[in-house]
C-alpha cells in the first residue's frame, strides 16, 4: 500500500511543479507587464477601452446600433480609414506627417477611373497603374524629404494641394465618374462572402494566429528568453476566437432590409473588404515586426543619428516608408471608390486625411515618433467608425454633421495629449 503511495506522489509531482512553474512565470509576466504600463508603455490599452466604452453607451442610447446591418455599415465605412492609417503608422514612427495621403488617394483612384472610362483600360490593368502611381508619389515625396531635407510638413502640405487640382482637371466639370457596375472593385466594398467561407476564414486565421504565438513562445524557452506564458496566449487566442464568432455570426443574418414577396436578394456574409482588411494587417504586422526592415524602421523612429552611426540607411528607410503610405493611400481611394460606386472631384479632400491620422494617434501610434503598431490602425479606425457612426444615428437634423466633427476632434485632441503626456513619463 505504502508503495503504491510512494508511485502516485511521484506521479503527480512533475504535474506540480508544472503548475507551479506556470504561476511563478505568469506572476512574473504580470508583474513585468504592470511595471511597462505604470512606465506609460500602454500600447493599445487606452483605444481599447474606449472602443469598449462608446459601444455600450451608443448601444444603449441607440436601439439598432449593434444589428447586423449597421454593423456592416460601420465596418465597410471604417475600411477607407484604417487602410490609411496602416501606411500612415509608418510615417509617423519616423516622427514624419503625411499630409497629403487623402489627396493622393483619391488622384489614384481618378487616374483608375480615366482609364477604365475614357481609354477603355482593363479593370485590373487601371488598378495596377493606380497603384503604382501611388508608389511613385511616395518615393518623390520621400526623396525631397531624404536626400533634399525638405520638411514632409512643407512637402505634403504642397502636395496636397496640388493633387486636388490635378484630381479636379482629370474628373474634369462633371464633378465624378460613375464606376461600372460589374467593376470587381465595386463588389469590394458591396457583396459578401459566403457564410461558410467566412467561417472557414476564421478558423484559418485563429489557428494560425495561435500556432505563431506559441511557436514563439517555445521558440523563446529554448533560447532561455523571457516570454508570455501559455495561459496568457491561449486567452488572447480564446478573445480573438470569441469576438470573431460574434462577428461572423452576426454578418451570416439576412441584412436586407427591402426582402417581400417580388425581391429576395440576400445580403448575407461579411463584406470582401474584411478579409482584404485582415490580408493587409497580417502583411504589415509581419513586415515591422519580424522583418529587418521593420527593426530599421523601429530604430530610426527612436534615434536617427545612432541609427546611422550603426550602420542603417536612414535616408532608404524615410524614403522608404513615404512609398509604404502613399501606396496605402492609393488602396484606401480605391477602397472609397468602391463603397461610393464613384470618385468625386473632391475625391480624399476634407477631413479624410484628419480621420485617418486620427485613427493611428487615438490607436497608440505616438506622433513624435518611436511608438507604434498596426494593429493601432485597426482599434483607432474603428473608434473613429463608430464616433461617426453612432452620432449621425443619434443627432438628427442640419447641424449633424457639425457635432460629428467637434466629437471626432475633441476625441483627436485627447488622443493626442495623452500621447505626450505618456511621452513625458516615458522620458522621466
Amino acid at each position: 500500500m505504502s508503495a503504491q503511495t510512494d508511485q502516485i506522489v511521484e506521479q503527480d509531482q512533475p504535474e506540480g511543479r508544472a503548475t507551479a512553474e506556470g504561476l511563478a512565470a505568469l506572476g512574473a509576466y504580470t508583474r513585468v507587464y504592470v511595471a511597462r504600463v505604470r512606465g506609460g508603455e500602454l500600447g493599445s490599452i487606452p483605444a481599447l477601452a474606449g472602443l469598449i466604452v462608446i459601444t455600450i453607451v451608443f448601444s444603449v442610447v441607440h436601439q439598432g446600433f449593434l444589428s447586423a446591418y449597421n454593423i456592416e455599415a460601420l465596418v465597410i465605412q471604417a475600411a477607407p480609414i484604417i487602410i490609411m492609417a496602416m501606411g500612415l503608422v509608418f510615417v509617423l514612427l519616423l516622427g514624419e506627417i503625411d499630409l497629403s495621403a487623402g489627396t493622393t488617394g483619391g488622384l489614384c483612384s481618378a487616374i483608375m477611373a480615366v482609364l477604365m472610362l475614357r481609354h477603355g483600360a482593363p479593370w485590373w490593368l487601371a488598378l495596377i497603374v493606380g497603384l503604382v502611381a501611388g508608389l511613385i508619389i511616395g518615393f518623390g515625396m520621400g526623396w525631397l524629404r531624404a536626400r533634399v531635407g525638405i520638411p514632409s510638413f512643407v512637402i505634403t502640405l504642397a502636395t496636397f494641394l496640388a493633387f486636388q487640382g490635378v484630381t479636379l482637371i482629370l474628373i474634369g466639370v462633371q464633378g465624378s465618374v460613375i464606376l461600372p457596375a460589374d467593376s470587381p472593385l465595386i463588389k469590394l466594398e458591396n457583396s459578401f462572402v459566403p457564410v461558410w467561407l467566412g467561417w472557414t476564414l476564421l478558423a484559418l486565421f485563429v489557428v494560425g494566429y495561435a500556432a505563431i504565438k506559441f511557436n514563439d513562445a517555445i521558440g523563446r524557452r529554448r533560447a532561455e528568453l523571457s516570454g508570455a506564458p501559455f495561459t496568457v496566449i491561449a486567452a488572447k487566442v480564446v478573445a480573438l476566437a470569441a469576438v470573431g464568432a460574434a462577428f461572423t455570426y452576426e454578418m451570416g443574418i439576412n441584412r436586407n432590409l427591402t426582402t417581400s414577396a417580388f425581391f429576395s436578394n440576400k445580403a448575407q456574409g461579411m463584406p470582401w473588404v474584411v478579409v482584404l482588411l485582415v490580408i493587409l494587417y497580417g502583411v504589415w504586422h509581419f513586415v515591422l515586426s519580424r522583418t529587418r526592415f521593420g527593426r530599421h524602421v523601429y530604430a530610426v523612429g527612436g534615434n536617427a543619428e545612432a541609427s546611422r552611426r550603426a550602420g542603417v540607411g536612414v535616408s532608404r528607410i524615410r524614403i522608404s516608408v513615404f512609398v509604404v503610405c502613399s501606396g496605402m493611400a492609393a488602396v484606401s481611394g480605391m477602397v472609397a471608390a468602391s463603397l461610393l460606386q464613384s470618385i468625386q472631384s473632391n475625391a480624399g479632400a476634407g477631413n479624410t486625411l484628419l480621420l485617418a491620422v486620427g485613427a493611428a494617434v487615438i490607436g497608440g501610434t505616438s506622433l513624435f515618433g518611436g511608438y507604434g503598431r498596426v494593429i493601432d490602425a485597426v482599434l483607432g479606425g474603428l473608434v473613429v467608425a463608430v464616433i461617426i457612426n453612432g452620432m449621425s444615428d443619434l443627432i438628427q437634423g442640419a447641424n449633424s454633421a457639425g457635432y460629428e466633427y467637434v466629437a471626432t476632434g475633441a476625441v483627436l485632441l485627447l488622443a493626442a495629449g495623452f500621447d505626450a503626456v505618456v511621452r513625458r513619463a516615458r522620458a522621466g
